[in-house]
């Protein structure tokens, strides 16, 4: 289960300024921490294994075409789905546990099911969609529709 978690020295700033002082909700987060750590060992991971989690990614705009590359590394094309839904855009997939000889002793990469949704800001060409994988990045190219396209105007004189 994914908790968040406070960054710094406790007590921050205010702690060093101020001998003595104590962050009041620092008792809130040992709390949060313990609870966290009581549901994950409680139900053995089940808590996060139903839910997707979202990979990194970029979102770019350009005059012709939306983009958005996602960090998708070791995944196959066939092992990833793209939607289009109204204006939400949403890239699914999985990653499986790979079988392993030997003891594993630490991991930190994810796997199970992901899930990237982002929604398209104009109008665009659902036809005209396109994706390519490469080198681990999955690049999704949405043209704009003809009537979201900037257009220049020219001006003339009043005379």
């Amino acid at each position: 289960m994914a908790l968040p978690v406070r960054r710094g020295a406790p007590g921050g700033l205010t702690g060093r300024l101020i001998p003595g002082w104590k962050d009041p909700l620092a008792e809130f987060d040992e709390l949060f921490n313990r609870m966290g750590n009581l549901l994950e060992s409680a139900m053995g991971g089940a808590l996060t294994e139903g839910t997707a989690w979202t990979p990194l990614a970029d979102f770019t705009e350009t005059d012709d075409a939306y983009r958005i590359e996602v960090e998708v590394p070791g995944l196959k094309r066939d092992d990833i789905t793209i939607e289009v839904m109204d204006r939400e855009l949403v890239i699914s997939g999985e990653y499986t546990e790979r079988e392993r000889t030997g003891l594993l002793r630490h991991s930190t990469r994810r796997v199970g099911r992901f899930e990237h949704r982002t929604l398209l800001p104009g109008d665009f060409d659902a036809d005209g969609i396109s994706a390519t994988l490469s080198d681990g990045v999955l690049t999704v190219t949405v043209p704009k529709a003809e009537a979201s396209k900037p257009r220049r105007i020219e001006i003339t004189t009043g005379d």
